[in-house]
This record gives C-alpha cells, sequence and structure tokens, in this order.
C-alpha cells in the first residue's frame, strides 16, 4: 500500500446499516494493512480547530522562562511543558528536534483515578489556551470512541467493548512545536522512526509533507490528510491486544527542505489510553494455529510505564 486510505466518520454513525458496515470493513481493512487512515467528519469544528492553533502558537512564543516554570520535575513529561530535545525515539540517543506540552485527562466521578494522574498545568499568562484545550481534548476523545467502536466490530467483539476502558483513561493531547531549524542537524530529526505506545493516536495538523509511515516493503510514504481531516493511527497498546493483527506502523517526522528550515511546523496528536487495569493479553479470537499469541499478558499501566522508561522520561 502506497497512499493512507480515507474513510468518513459519517458513514459510520449514519443509521443506515450498509453505511456502517462499509465503514467498520473500510478501517478494519486499513489497520490490518498499514495501520493508518484519514478520517473525515470527525468531532472537532472549524472554529475550535483554528481556535486551538491560536492559543497553541501563543504558548510556544512565550518567553522560554515563562514555558519553563510549567515543566514539572518528577513526573516524567505526562503534564504541562516538555522543553525542545527532551524526548528521543526508543534506541536513539538524540533528541527530538521539538518542545511540546501535555493535556491530560479530566476526570469524571472517580477520587482514585484523580489520586492515580497528575493535575493539568494551568497556564496564568493564557486562560483561553486552557479552555479550549480542554475542548479539544473532549471532541478528540469522543471521536476516538467511535473509531474504537468500528474496530470492535471488525474484531468481532461487542461494539462497546472498548467504552469501560477509556471512560477516564489515561489518554494525553499533545501540542507539539517544531522550531525553525538554525544549524545542520548531526543526527537528529523533527521526530525520530517510532511507534505509539497507546491504543490509537489522532493526529491535526498533517497537512502538508513532513508524516512519513512505513509500508509492509520497508518504504516511507509521506502521510497527508486534507484539512478537514485527521490522521489516525494503531498504537502498541492495540497492536499487542490484537496480536499483531492491527498494525501499529512506524512513522516519522523528517526534516524539511533546508529552503523551509526557517519555519516552525506545528501538530496536535492525542494519544488515546485506556485505563492502567486494562488487561493488554492476546484476544482469543485473535489467536490461531496460523498466528500463535505472540506476547506475554500485562497490563495497560505496566506497559505504559516499560515505555516510558525505555523513552527516558522516567527513571527505574
Amino acid at each position: 500500500m502506497n497512499r493512507i486510505p480515507s474513510v468518513n466518520l459519517s458513514d459510520f454513525i449514519s443509521g443506515d446499516p450498509s453505511r456502517k458496515q462499509d465503514f467498520v470493513n473500510a478501517i478494519g481493512s486499513a489497520y490490518e494493512e498499514i495501520g493508518f487512515v484519514s478520517l473525515k467528519n470527525h468531532f472537532l469544528d472549524d472554529n475550535l480547530v483554528e481556535a486551538l492553533y491560536k492559543e497553541v502558537k501563543n504558548f510556544f512564543e512565550l518567553p522560554l522562562s515563562v514555558k519553563e516554570k510549567y515543566e514539572i520535575p518528577g513526573i516524567g513529561g505526562q503534564r504541562g511543558y516538555v522543553s525542545f530535545g527532551k524526548e528521543s525515539a526508543k534506541g536513539k540517543k538524540e533528541g527530538d528536534l521539538k518542545e511540546f506540552w501535555h493535556f491530560g485527562q479530566y476526570v469524571e466521578n472517580d477520587d482514585k483515578l484523580k489520586l492515580e494522574y497528575h493535575d493539568n498545568i494551568i497556564v496564568d499568562e493564557l486562560p483561553e489556551f486552557n479552555t479550549t484545550g480542554k475542548q479539544a481534548y473532549k471532541m478528540l476523545e469522543k471521536t476516538a470512541k467511535y473509531v474504537l467502536r468500528a474496530l470492535a466490530l471488525h474484531l468481532e467483539l461487542e461494539e462497546f467493548y472498548f467504552d469501560e476502558f477509556i471512560f477516564n483513561g489515561n489518554s494525553i493531547l499533545r501540542p507539539i512545536h517544531y522550531p525553525p531549524i538554525k544549524e545542520e542537524p548531526k543526527e537528529a530529526v523533527r521526530a525520530a522512526a517510532h511507534g505509539d505506545i497507546n491504543l490509537i493516536t489522532l493526529l491535526m495538523g498533517a497537512q502538508g509533507k513532513g508524516l512519513q509511515v512505513q509500508n509492509h516493503n520497508g518504504d516511507w510514504i509521506d502521510a497527508i490528510a486534507d484539512p478537514d481531516e485527521l490522521m489516525i493511527n494503531v498504537g502498541d497498546m492495540l497492536s499487542r491486544h490484537t496480536n499483531n493483527r492491527l498494525k501499529s506502523t512506524v512513522h516519522r517526522v523528517v526534516n524539511p527542505p533546508k529552503e523551509l528550515w526557517g519555519k516552525s511546523r506545528y501538530s496536535i496528536p492525542f494519544f488515546m489510553h485506556p485505563i492502567s487495569t486494562m488487561k493488554l493479553d492476546v484476544l482469543p479470537n485473535c489467536i490461531d494455529a496460523k498466528n500463535p499469541k505472540q506476547f506475554e499478558d500485562i497490563t495497560a499501566g505496566e506497559f505504559l510505564k516499560e515505555r516510558l522508561i525505555e523513552l527516558g522520561l522516567i527513571k527505574k
């Protein structure tokens, strides 16, 4: 496959059983073949998208001394600001050429989870940054819920199988700023080749070249969405849960041509995580004689901790 398939969420929620099944078939096939789709008619309206990008740019244009007030030690970057070059891909020494922010879950009716998760960090200088981020978080979470419902049906599970695991899940909204490149990078790129940790990732800002996906032949292909689309990919948790039936595809963000080094790039992924107690044990209906069980039993919380250690964000 040399292009990213496009699907329309309106088909799934149309009330027409035929259109709904066509969506399930299309997204399931795409995730088995390449692990990425672009999605039209999600729950983010144009005004919210415009407001979010405005506030994100406002934040990253703040002086570094201000931004660093919101970089909280000891929490593995799970909330607030993470400064330039702090994160590296698994197996890479060089830090990625980016800075970013983390909005986390807004827990409802669960005091235990409120204690488990870190509080969201409030930016005093930009009140709209906080409220707009929360609105976008909720709409992306809603979109992800319907995508997972479609995937549950594709996997021959009950449609609402994932709902209990993603309600109050440990999901992250990450506005990223790739600053202008001022000198020839030695080894670093904007985001080195990696697979995502979570169930699925919803990406805003995949318009224009930069994001690349590795297909089954090992070729890198450009992943470019239309302005009204989200790019959505499978993460390692879902790949593991489905015995690699749904593919967590390696992807990267390459440096632009030299003539574009002076421009910033912004992208805003939403990492859909379940609650930490979700068992990622391989689903029985994804195991057969040709596809024996590939992964040991583990919870989502245990798996996340392993990966954060590998990324250098927390210590053992």
